[in-house]
């Protein structure tokens, strides 16, 4: 059964709902018109008759239909849809930017501003694509990030309602009342009849963050700690750790890598610890998050495509689950990508921190190891390509790419059309198919990226006893349309060295590099 809504009809909705198939809890709603209540489709509650339910693409569509949500299933307590990034329409770059608080911080103009379209029209796509317009998926957000904090921590009412992202703590009571049916203290009342939550000290936040299992997390923490930028990241036996430039100031993270097995079609937790100088970021930290973690994944489609290939059988049986580490600032994959063409994992490693110290703003968030923000674009557009610590093309390519970032020539904030974006990048000095591909797949989540002429990957086919040639890749890769990134990701795993549990800040020097490939001067 597919998990696409565009390709689901009512009865086959029903038939997800009535066998309780956790795996579209996310990508749809149901409505039951008799209770006023909407659900996600794996609701244990018994099933309602069919003729009693209405369908949503979104809990915001729902709400603002007049419905509140479910007390027992906390149907946006789900990951995200895994279409938006598939479909990478109008509708899914919204999505996108609705849940980094792009609204909240600058108004539908801006939303509006950022994908290419009018207020006016970018409202009538959104309400035919998901039954709500940017308020209301907004309002819907809001909402969902105060249930969070006020089940997950703390934290008193008010400073709830500002993280949440309401304008005052009588819209976020309202608001809460209206989507929950209770009041901000009867939602804490209901985390604590059920266990304490994780201690939150002023501007640390502990949350989970819900994941489709199956999830490697444990793969995608080797991922990341493989390419640590000291000072700017850490990495440790199952966690990870970064900085984090928010729009209201910096922060940090902490993620746990989940060590239980979830039951099938369970959800599986990430536990992130936030820590924030504003609390106003907390739905922009949790968005970027989620994105790093590529959480909103259909891991179950995924796997069953790639799985059937002979070739990836075996991968996908070995690592089931496994995600494509996204981004928490797409201007800072873009530099870290061209800073580290044609040389290694390690020698990128070591270059990016020389240039963060010389140019990031240093923090002080009380995390060991990390010290400084991934300098800003604006700040790395004005600097003498002469004084940075690479050949000479590759610092005036770094530069270039940089001053096109900070006047929005390009723009990786996840609204931009992707095809205008690779366009775009390939029109600069020094960027070539390989680095605006890898910048896609990583910044802008593309889940059909496929680079023949990488390396790693070129390593990984011959050991699989396949042709190492750039065109019998491609040719290969077809097969694995709409998920090559993912394949890709398989190639990759079995080349980037598992994270060493005794020595948690220890990092290979003679591994194969996974990622690196020759690109055009």
């Amino acid at each position: 059964m597919t998990t696409d809504l565009a390709a689901l009809d009512d009865d086959a909705r029903y038939g997800a709902v009535r066998s309780r198939d956790r795996r579209f809890d996310g990508v749809f709603c149901t409505a039951v018109r008799t209770t006023g209540i909407y659900c996600r489709p794996s609701c244990p509650a018994r099933t309602p008759a069919q003729g009693n339910v209405a369908f949503f693409p979104t809990a915001a569509a729902a709400q603002a239909a007049g419905y509140r949500a479910c007390k027992r299933c906390l149907p946006d307590a789900v990951p995200g849809s895994p279409g938006w990034d598939v479909r990478a329409d109008v509708a899914g770059r919204a999505m996108r930017l609705v849940a980094d608080g792009v609204v909240d911080r600058e108004g539908v103009e801006g939303l509006a501003r950022r994908v290419g379209y009018t207020p006016r029209h970018l409202g009538r796509v959104l309400v035919a694509e998901l039954g709500a317009g940017p308020l209301a998926l907004a309002r819907s957000r809001r909402a969902q990030t105060a249930r969070t904090l006020l089940e997950t921590t703390d934290l008193r009412v008010a400073d709830v309602a500002f993280a949440a992202g309401f304008a005052s703590v009588r819209q976020c009571n309202d608001t809460v009342r209206e989507v929950y049916a209770a009041t901000p203290t009867e939602l804490r009342g209901r985390r604590r009849a059920g266990g304490p939550a994780g201690s939150s000290s002023p501007g640390t936040l502990p949350v989970r963050l819900a994941v489709r299992p199956p999830f490697a997390a444990r793969a995608l923490v080797d991922f990341l700690a493989y390419h640590v930028v000291p000072g700017v990241e850490t990495a440790g036996p199952g966690w990870y750790a970064r900085t984090l430039d928010l729009p209201h100031g910096p922060g940090a993270v902490r993620l746990e890598a989940p060590v239980d097995e979830v039951e099938p079609g369970g959800t599986a937790y990430v536990v992130a610890t936030l820590r924030l100088t504003d609390l106003r970021d907390t739905g922009a930290a949790v968005a970027r998050v989620r994105r790093l973690l590529d959480a909103d994944c259909d891991p179950v489609a995924v796997d069953a495509a790639l799985g059937a290939d002979p070739l990836l059988a075996p991968l996908v049986t070995r690592t089931p689950g496994l995600r494509v580490p996204g981004q928490v600032d797409g201007a800072e994959t873009a530099v870290r990508t061209v800073v580290g063409q044609q040389v290694s994992v390690v020698g990128a490693r070591t270059v990016t921190a020389r240039v963060v110290a010389a140019h990031g703003r240093r923090v002080d968030l009380g995390v060991a190891g990390l010290t400084h923000l991934f300098p800003d674009a604006a700040t790395l557009a004005v600097v003498d390509p002469e004084t940075l610590p690479m050949p000479r093309a590759r610092g005036r390519a770094l530069v270039a790419l940089c001053a096109a970032l900070a006047d929005g020539t390009v723009a990786l904030d996840g609204g931009s059309d992707r095809g205008d974006v690779r366009a775009a990048m390939l029109a600069l000095p020094g960027i070539g198919p390989w680095t605006a591909d890898y910048v896609a797949m990583r910044a802008l989540g593309h889940p059909d990226v496929f680079l023949p002429g990488d390396v790693g990957v070129r390593n990984a086919l011959r050991a699989l006893g396949e042709p190492g040639d750039p065109a019998a890749a491609a040719a290969r890769s077809e097969a694995w349309r709409p998920w090559r990134s993912y394949a890709l990701l398989h190639l990759w795993h079995t080349v980037v060295p598992a994270q060493p549990d005794a020595q948690p800040d220890a990092q290979p020097d003679a591994q194969p590099d996974a990622r690196r490939a020759r690109e055009e001067a």
